[in-house]
């Protein structure tokens, strides 16, 4: 594999893990709830998610998609949805001191195999992991090798770019120390994640 399209994918890899997608503002929202280590789950569950979805389409999967175009307007349909739910959902948190202790004891982060499934409807990463495969793949007996660096690619430079947003979910922490706080950041993540929509279906 030449170093050069390694760079290429590394960073094509980067930009469209890093860059603002659902997967990203629930670590963000995450990572402020639970902090960085009880999150890891979610961002391990999101790396073999991808590694799935990338197997699928170099596999075949994605003819499926170019068949029946049809599909990707269900997909998305269905992941706006559950977007949809998922912005309610994080809008509506309490934000009472009582409540929030209250709710510590039973709430958990999403589990690694929530997050790997989630992106089965996720339409960002269904049009990565198409991308990535359809621009950098090599024809021929490389198909699979190339294929293979594709996902190891991912899953590196995944892992960085979706812990910085775990991260800064970290430090927004330490801001939160008032019910008005916590009510504002939680509408704004609500509205972040309404907005990744725009995104996802233009």
């Amino acid at each position: 594999m030449e170093i050069s399209l390694l760079l290429a994918i590394s960073l094509f890899a980067f930009v469209m893990s890093v860059t603002p997608g659902p997967n990203n503002i629930m670590l963000l929202a995450s990572g402020a709830q639970f902090g960085y280590q009880k999150t890891l789950p979610h961002i391990f569950g999101i790396i073999l998610g991808i590694a799935a979805l990338l197997a699928s389409v170099l596999l075949g999967l994605g003819l499926m998609f170019e068949r029946y175009p049809q599909l990707y307007d269900v997909l998305k349909v269905v992941g706006s949805l559950y977007l949809f739910w998922l912005a309610w959902k994080i809008a509506s948190a309490s934000t009472d001191d009582n409540a929030l202790a209250s709710k510590a004891q039973n709430s958990r982060p999403m589990t690694v195999i929530g997050a790997a499934l989630f992106q089965f409807v996720n339409p960002k990463a269904w049009a990565m992991v198409i991308g990535s495969i359809s621009s950098f793949t090599l024809a021929g007996d490389r198909y699979i090798e190339s294929g293979l660096w594709i996902m190891l690619c991912f899953a590196l430079m995944g892992f960085v770019a979706i812990s910085l947003w775990a991260y800064l979910g970290v430090a927004i922490k330490r801001l939160l120390t008032t019910p008005k706080r916590r009510k504002s950041f939680n509408y704004t993540m609500g509205a972040m994640t309404v907005a990744t929509l725009f995104f996802i279906l233009n």
